[in-house]
């Protein structure tokens, strides 16, 4: 909108045709996230070479999983702050260095210990790296088109993952698991000159902190322009700090939620990558076709997420993912009671991953367009970090499940549990964004998500 004052931001980029130099940076994160892939899906494949040449048994290689897992938390609890005090790019780019660094430094370890050490560190990297880029990415998207283009963002993490996981079988042989780690944290590292030369900082962030670099960045969003206008950003930052702006009237409820949301999705999605070759084959599935059903997971998540973000830009966000929760816990289901049915059982965890990991992507943006400028990076860095300690469980649970026994019907059943509590969630978060938005309650920007 234009006032008095001057333009908003979003009301700038609004108006003009998303450019050249946007889809730079989108193209920029996505290469971030899509390393981040690459290293989390990596460590799945060297783990047996480690155990090998180490002599480990599995409990004592678990850990290792661990320790990049608590890293991602850590690194989310951490970094968000900083990105909404000291900028976006600052932190982007010492975080993909950082955790370039670490994981190169990882392939040099002597032993077990020195080798967690690293990995936590590594995470702490990826920790800031991938909530940064997705408030980075919704910071410089046109408002009518920020969810599709969020999440396609984000589909570089699926990618990332894929070739991690087959670059990582067909190298290993050749280059040993010290080398895949090389390779790991080589990717990163190269990539730091492109971002300190080519990436900006957030324009809404420039405008709300009064620093310079606003006017470079409209003009090469808009080059033909003949007049910049003097921009302005409807979110004025609130006294406090930005971890405090998460739990303000109007804002507590929503955050809640979403941290709801996050935490049941990445359990469900760190339960099903962890385990669910070990209990397909459990039950009489062999090792080729539980590892073609579980890719399917992964096809279903990046399908999902290109097309809940477009659905999320058309319709109330919330009501699209609540439904595609909803739809991933009745499929959940039909895994619980596919039988020996190969074809029902692909098709069915194809729609688990769409419901599900598509709506995580889904989530991320949302998330992204509910909180102001001011506490933006903290929003979405905190609620991945819930999510992390969902994961967390999720892959212990899976663990336990076994121990105890339980047969996969019943693993399944209780599985569908939480997607059936996020879609809740979702819901609810809905309803209280439509009554806090006519009661007047909530700032402008965070009514972007009501749509």
């Amino acid at each position: 909108m234009t006032t008095h004052a001057g333009t908003d931001v979003q009301h700038f980029l609004d108006s003009h045709p998303f450019s050249r130099y946007q889809k730079l940076i989108l193209w920029l994160c996505f290469l971030i996230v899509a390393i981040d892939g690459f290293d989390t899906a990596s460590i799945g494949f060297i783990a047996p070479a480690i155990r090998a040449e180490w002599g480990l048994t599995p409990a004592a290689l678990a850990p290792l999983f661990g320790a990049g897992l608590f890293g991602l938390m850590a690194g989310s609890f951490l970094f968000g702050p900083l990105a909404d005090r000291y900028g976006r790019r600052p932190v982007l780019i010492v975080s993909v260095a950082f955790f370039g660094a670490a994981s190169l430094l990882s392939a040099w370890s002597t032993d077990l210990t020195m080798l967690l050490v690293l990995r936590f560190l590594t995470g702490l990297g990826l920790g800031g790296a991938m909530p940064t880029s997705v408030t980075m990415t919704s910071e410089y998207c046109p408002q009518q088109r920020r969810s599709g283009l969020v999440t396609m963002m984000f589909c570089g993490f699926t990618i990332g993952s894929a070739l991690g996981g087959l670059a990582s079988a067909q190298l290993l042989h050749l280059i040993g698991w010290r080398g895949v780690l090389m390779l790991g944290g080589a990717l990163p590292l190269l990539l730091v000159p492109v971002l300190l030369l080519a990436l900006p900082e957030s324009l809404r962030w420039l405008v709300l902190k009064g620093r310079d670099g606003s006017q470079i960045i409209m003009r090469r969003i808009a080059p033909t322009l003949a007049s910049l206008p003097h921009l302005v950003v409807s979110d004025k930052k609130l006294a406090g700090s930005p971890m405090a702006e998460l739990f303000r009237p109007g804002v507590i409820g929503g955050t809640l939620l979403l941290w709801s949301t996050f935490f049941m999705s990445l359990l469900i999605i760190y339960l099903l990558s962890s385990w669910m070759p070990t209990l397909l084959n459990g039950n009489g599935l062999s090792l080729s076709n539980a590892s073609l059903v579980t890719m399917m997971f992964q096809v279903g998540g990046t399908v999902g997420a290109i097309l809940l973000g477009r659905w999320m830009d058309r319709y109330s966000p919330h009501k699209v993912l609540s439904i595609a929760y909803l739809a991933a816990a009745g499929c959940i289901v039909v895994v619980a009671l596919s039988g020996s049915s190969l074809a029902l059982l692909v098709l069915a965890v194809f729609g688990v991953g769409f419901g599900v990991s598509g709506s995580q992507v889904g989530a991320n943006a949302l998330a992204a367009a509910f909180y102001p400028t001011s506490s933006r990076a903290t929003g979405v860095s905190w609620a991945a970090a819930v999510g992390r300690s969902g994961s967390v469980l999720g892959s212990m649970a899976g663990g336990l499940m076994l121990t105890l026994k339980l047969d996969n019907e019943t693993i399944f059943f209780l599985l569908a549990i939480p997607a059936v509590l996020a879609s809740l969630a979702l819901l609810a978060m809905g309803r209280l964004m439509r009554a806090r938005t006519a009661a007047g309650a909530i700032p402008a920007t965070l009514k972007e998500s009501t749509v």
